[in-house]
């Protein structure tokens, strides 16, 4: 079966900057997300050995959602300059790699990597979206699966492992989310109403439409109140959440994964100073320790 492996890539070429403290090209550039990222994406082509490959960019934030809730996101710190210079670094190795991506003005990434997992498990392939974003268990299905690279264990997660992370269905994790809210993108919840609450009230009514047409069967007084306070925006929040059935082109011939061009490649790794992935591009063996980064 064909698989298609999508990258969250801002996700991850975050986790890559953080993860290594300080990495530089002999000219004195950061390459510390390049280089991280880099393995990262090996280390999941190895595992998960995908047919189609594309790695999506944020283009900025929804101009709906903002419309919605101008404090969408609002919280967020401007990203660090030593790391925006390193993305147009990490699209070029991609490129060289013989692998696609995909950013366009506006677009949030959460939105078209949804359209693309949509599209392809419709068309039959099996799906595998690789970002630590809770918002893509709503996603997850018989044909998509998600791979959290905060999860060691290193699975891909099912049905199973959503219901063990939220206590619902994929299907309710927007009705979860709903009612939680969520702090990283800026979204307040009900006053009281965790991810535990949450899950109870929808493991219950099976809804938030349900919930509310049913919130005088809620025991507690002082929840009934929160809930009954929060109405408009619990209905907010299923706007923002909700990923977004946008237009997208999906082409599945456009996303297989290509034989890499060596001489860019060799290039990249040389401007980077990244000798042991250059050892390993020339056939160098893998014991000469010594030269290996």
């Amino acid at each position: 079966m064909d698989r298609l492996l999508i990258v969250d890539g801002h996700a991850y070429a975050y986790r890559a900057f953080y993860a290594i403290s300080d990495l530089r090209s002999p000219s004195g550039r950061p390459t510390n997300a390049i280089y991280g990222f880099v393995k990262m994406l090996e280390k999941m082509r190895a595992g998960l050995a995908p047919t189609h490959l594309i790695v999506v960019w944020d283009g900025g934030l929804s101009a709906v959602r903002t419309a919605v809730l101008p404090e969408y996101k609002a919280q967020r710190p401007e990203m660090p300059e030593d790391l925006r210079s390193q993305l147009d670094e990490i699209v070029a190795y991609l490129a060289a790699a013989g692998l696609s991506s995909f950013r366009r003005e506006g677009v949030e990434a959460d939105d078209y990597i949804a359209c693309l997992a949509r599209h392809a498990a419709d068309m039959g392939m099996a799906v595998v979206i690789a970002s630590s974003d809770k918002d893509f268990m709503q996603l997850v299905s018989e044909r998509v699966g998600l791979l959290n690279p905060s999860d060691k264990t290193e699975t891909v997660w099912t049905d199973e492992q959503v219901r063990a992370k939220s206590g619902v269905a994929p299907q309710q994790i927007v009705d979860w989310l709903s009612l939680t809210g969520d702090s990283v993108d800026n979204i307040p919840g009900v006053p009281g109403v965790g991810p535990k609450t949450a899950a109870g009230l929808l493991n219950q009514f099976g809804s938030v439409a349900e919930l509310y047409e049913r919130l005088h069967e809620v025991k507690s007084e002082k929840l009934r109140a929160a809930l009954h306070a929060s109405a408009d925006a619990v209905r907010r929040n299923r706007d923002l959440v909700r990923l977004h059935d946008m237009p997208c082109k999906f082409l599945p011939e456009e996303l297989v994964v290509h034989l890499a061009d060596a001489g860019k490649l060799r290039e990249l790794y040389v401007r980077w100073g990244f000798r042991g992935m250059l050892a390993a591009l020339e056939g160098v063996a893998g014991g000469q320790q010594a030269i290996l980064i």
